[in-house]
């Protein structure tokens, strides 16, 4: 999922090992002191970010908490949620993000951090070609440009947000779909707002 820093690594390998040679996990002093960090505060931030990342929690135990490697029992795939790229109302909506309830399943998500991923519905057939169709929710990595041939998720004048093939044509940007059915379309840079590099869909069954 999301790469870790080399502290959050130091971390979560010494946690690791203080369990296995202990059978409980150490407390955030033990962390800090083994580390040479004065603060606990500074150990209880690494802490966060690995528990974001599903590969410890902390458990309760009476007025404090104690770590366990891995994620809860009861998690779910929740904890994967992701970005949805709104709907366009009126043209004033500017391709802004919100999080949303979405979510989806490690074995998707593969290496990649959810907080680095967006989805959207398609809304035509322009890349039916490549078996992307309307009404698949396309998943793309963030990335707020694009190289010659990238397939991506674009928002054109502020208005919908559908993928199209990203080339470079003089100054312009050229926006070219799979399908004859939809044509090329040629914009300078200030025209399109790009979201992200596609990686995959669902498809909604029915």
């Amino acid at each position: 999922m999301q790469t870790r820093t080399r502290r959050q690594r130091e971390v979560l390998d010494f946690i690791t090992r203080f369990i296995e040679r202990n059978g409980h996990a150490p407390s955030y002093q033990t962390v800090a002191r083994h580390l040479g960090v004065a603060s606990k505060t500074a150990i209880g931030k690494h802490i966060r970010a690995l528990e974001d990342q599903g590969l410890l929690h902390r458990q309760r135990a009476g007025k404090s908490f104690r770590l366990m490697l891995g994620r809860p029992k009861n998690a779910t795939s929740a904890e994967n949620a992701i970005e949805w790229i709104l709907p366009q109302t009126n043209g004033n909506n500017n391709g802004n993000t919100e999080t949303s309830a979405f979510a989806l399943p490690d074995f998707l998500l593969g290496e990649r951090d959810p907080a680095e991923m967006l989805a959207f519905r398609m809304p035509d057939d322009g890349m039916s070609d490549k078996n992307i169709c309307e009404g698949d929710i396309v998943l793309v990595e963030k990335r707020s440009y694009g190289r010659d041939g990238d397939c991506l998720a674009i928002t054109v004048n502020g208005s919908e947000t559908t993928l199209r093939k990203f080339y470079r044509a003089g100054a312009d940007i050229e926006l070219r779909s799979s399908s004859d059915d939809f044509p090329s379309l040629r914009l300078s840079a200030d025209e399109i707002e790009i979201h992200g590099v596609y990686r995959g869909l669902l498809r909604p069954a029915g």
